[in-house]
């Protein structure tokens, strides 16, 4: 590898998003859905016939609302959501436990050697969901059919813009980051069509009070839809304002029937409320907004916002042109390759964006068909929020980093609480579960002791540390929580083992169990790692508190490697592992910290990696195929990085929208595997801590040649990236002055940063 400073070379750029290589289209060109050439890889996806199921329909959102689209002209739906949308079932009342008072009890039985003591480290509550997330109704535009010879629909990710059509009709559908409204506009010859809100989507409650409402207007009509929650005064509003071109509207109840018409034009928004709610002001907003700009201009107004993010990061891993022009649900068919892969990351970080605002993503993203959404649809933060935001801050995604930390800020007060309640500690403990309204803890049983679990508000703080290092300032919202989460640690770890060393206790790794004991148990691995980050994390942004913080994480103990060589999931004497389990909560040292790496703990990391080989997947769910990628990637192992890959992409978990699924054979709609997958890639490719760059560390021998552009890194550089069996290229443009420990397959070396300097790596060998 010879590092020099120079003026970068010239290298191939890759194609934008546009008529010529995006089967999605392109702003101005309507219901274009054409396939792509072999210029370069897929900025969007297309298929060929209409979705006969919503888990198919193609994806737009802005991470408030959202929009699945099944793009049939002949009876366009497009299901609408918004983050804000949870069914009350009780949670909304729900405390955490008050069990403070008899910690100190429980402490002594564990540390004595009681390994059920805190199955009754409970209040008796039955489990108790967190309020479920469900989608608000579907637009619904029916006309009579016509031959659909032709038909295709598209998605372009770097609009957001969904199309389709067949003949002379079309529908173009986004929902605006500028305006936040869900836009759709149908064009067609002598449009004859019904229009209605139509909540009955499967699994709607019976008892769901609704009641419609149409309004014509001399622009056309204001359509209405209130929807009142069984045994609730809490409920929401939807609104649509629409717009003809040529043509009539009347009323045809529920909804309003368009005769004769060139085009129409649709709005809408949805709120949730308590009581009434006055859908006045926002009709008028809509109408505004409808009279005041046309479709494309409201385009034009999302696009500007929407592709800036979309296209700050791109890969190119040499894909067939010719799988390249497949519609989607074909390229799944084929045996997994290099375009397949391009079009997932795409994907990814495409529906990655639109989930994220408001809040991060859910389970499912911010998008459902059902109102029975698994797992009730929730933010899940022991493992599954912390996997789909993996690759915010290295790629270039800090819409979603500040989605995050909008969730997190806006529920300290509750993180405060239960810190309280269960542990009578200062400071803050985030929930395993939430649903975006409240951050107490009350989801737990006997069998997920997750209010035992102290290590969440280290791993959701995680990503906006990484941030304010890929961007070189602190945000002092960040610095205020870590303090909270030190403050926490400095009240509970107060119990010792024999040799003086701080015990965690109670200690849960989610969500497994050591095969010789309880749940709740001693000195689990998360715990002991989230911990000493949390403390040495908050040392850094607060330099007054460093060296009592540091003083307490060095008290802390270490890991500890078991009989079979591996890192023990557990680091108390005695805890028999559970290999066969779909979390790999112990390697959080890993993953996504850099405690444990091959670089300056190659023994751990040995003992990692043991680890790693026994980890079984138990029930084959998408998160833990990739969790082990990830882990696998920091651990410089290529091919079981490839292996995790191929789990997920010969397991059948995408559907035709390009969204996942949770388990194989498309099984549970959710974006775990949809959002993680680009963290993979990004990581077998690129790695970066605030004073390493690790380049190519897990390269898998099927991807050997390819360019990654845009990468961010923690030492504030921005990196184009190239490689082929010949050699390899990193361009490396600095924010700011640094040194850092360059480490590739032939070794290590520093390099100097200069910022506004750009630097050229070569690497012969790799």
């Amino acid at each position: 590898m010879r590092p020099t400073t120079s003026t970068p070379p010239t290298l191939p750029a890759t194609p934008p998003a546009g008529p010529d290589s995006c089967p999605g289209g392109h702003a101005g060109h309507a219901g274009h859905a054409g396939p792509v050439g072999p210029v370069g890889p897929v900025h969007g996806t297309w298929e060929r016939h209409p979705a006969a199921r919503w888990e198919d329909g193609f994806l737009s959102g802005n991470g408030r609302h959202g929009a699945l689209v099944f793009g049939d002209p002949d009876d366009d739906r497009v299901v609408v959501t918004h983050h804000t949308l949870v069914r009350p079932n009780g949670g909304e009342h729900a405390r955490p436990p008050e069990l403070a008072a008899g910690l100190r009890a429980l402490q002594d039985r564990l540390l004595a050697g009681d390994l059920t003591a805190a199955e009754g480290f409970t209040d008796g509550r039955p489990l108790q969901w967190v309020q479920p997330f469900h989608p608000a109704f579907q637009t619904r535009l029916r006309r009579p059919p016509e031959d659909r010879t032709g038909h295709r629909r598209a998605v372009d990710f770097a609009t957001g813009e969904t199309t389709a059509g067949h003949g002379d009709r079309t529908s173009r559908v986004f929902v605006s980051r500028a305006d936040d409204v869900i836009v759709q506009y149908v064009t067609g010859r002598d449009l004859t069509l019904d229009l209605t809100l139509d909540h009955r989507l499967p699994g709607v409650p019976a008892g769901l009070a609704v009641g419609h409402g149409t309004l014509l207007t001399p622009e056309g009509a204001v359509l209405t839809l209130r929807a009142r929650y069984p045994d609730s005064d809490r409920a929401y509003t939807g609104v649509t304002v629409l717009a003809v071109t040529g043509g009539r509207v009347s009323l045809a109840a529920p909804g309003a029937r368009v005769e004769g018409a060139d085009a129409v034009l649709l709005l809408t928004r949805v709120r949730r409320h308590t009581g009434e709610g006055d859908v006045t002001e926002e009709a008028r907003a809509l109408r505004t907004l409808l009279a005041e700009h046309t479709y494309e201009e409201l385009l034009d107004r999302h696009t500007a916002q929407h592709r800036t993010a979309y296209e700050r990061v791109t890969l190119d891993l040499g894909g067939d042109a010719g799988e390249r022009a497949l519609p989607g649900s074909e390229l799944l068919e084929r045996t997994p390759g290099a375009a397949l892969l391009e079009r997932l990351f795409a994907a990814g970080r495409y529906h990655l964006l639109s989930a994220s605002g408001l809040f991060p993503p859910r389970l499912t993203g911010l998008w459902t068909g059902d109102w029975d959404t698994a797992w009730a649809g929730a933010f899940t933060t022991d493992a599954n929020v912390n996997l789909q935001t993996a690759s915010a801050a290295a790629a270039a995604l800090p819409e979603v980093t500040e989605a995050l930390a909008s969730l997190i800020h806006g529920q300290l007060p509750d993180w405060r609480e239960n810190a309280r309640a269960i542990f009578g500690a200062r400071g803050v403990v985030a929930p395993p579960h939430t649903d975006g309204e409240s951050g107490l803890t009350y989801h737990f049983s006997r069998e997920y002791p997750l209010h035992l679990w102290t290590a969440g508000a280290d791993w959701l703080l995680g990503p906006l540390v990484d941030h304010d290092d890929t961007r070189g300032e602190r945000d002092p919202r960040t610095a205020a929580a870590l303090a909270e989460v030190a403050a926490f640690y400095e009240d509970f770890l107060t119990r010792t083992d024999e040799d003086g060393r701080l015990v965690v206790v109670p200690s849960y790794s989610p969500e497994n169990r050591p095969a010789n004991a309880s749940w709740g148990a001693l000195n689990a691995a998360m715990d002991l790692s989230a911990a000493r980050h949390a403390l040495l994390t908050a040392a850094r942004y607060h330099p007054a508190d460093a060296a009592r913080l540091r003083a307490l994480a060095d008290r802390l103990p270490a890991h500890r490697t078991n009989a079979d060589g591996a890192l023990a999931e557990w680091a108390w004497p005695g805890l028999d592992d559970t290999y066969d389990h779909r979390h790999l909560s112990h390697l959080y040292a890993v993953w996504p910290l850099d405690e444990i790496n091959p670089y300056d703990t190659p023994d751990l990391a040995a003992a990692a990696h043991r680890a790693l080989e026994l980890r079984g997947a138990e029930n084959d769910s998408a998160h833990g195929h990739l969790h082990h990628a990830l882990v696998a990637a920091r651990l410089r192992d290529g091919e079981r990085v490839a292996h995790a890959l191929g789990q997920v992409l010969d397991g059948d978990f995408f559907h035709a929208s390009l969204m996942s699924a949770h388990y194989p054979n498309r099984d549970v709609y959710n974006a775990d595997a949809a959002h993680t997958l680009p963290g993979v890639l990004i990581e077998m490719l690129v790695q970066s801590t605030p004073d390493r760059l690790v380049l190519l560390p897990a390269l898998p021998a099927a991807y050997r040649q390819g360019r990654l552009r845009g990468v961010r890194t923690r030492f504030g550089a921005e990196i184009d990236l190239t490689w082929n069996p010949d050699g390899a290229t990193a361009v490396i443009r600095p924010t700011r002055s640094h040194r850092v420990d360059v480490r590739t397959s032939s070794g290590a070396q520093p390099l100097d940063l200069v910022a506004g300097e750009d630097h050229v790596l070569r690497l012969e060998a790799w």
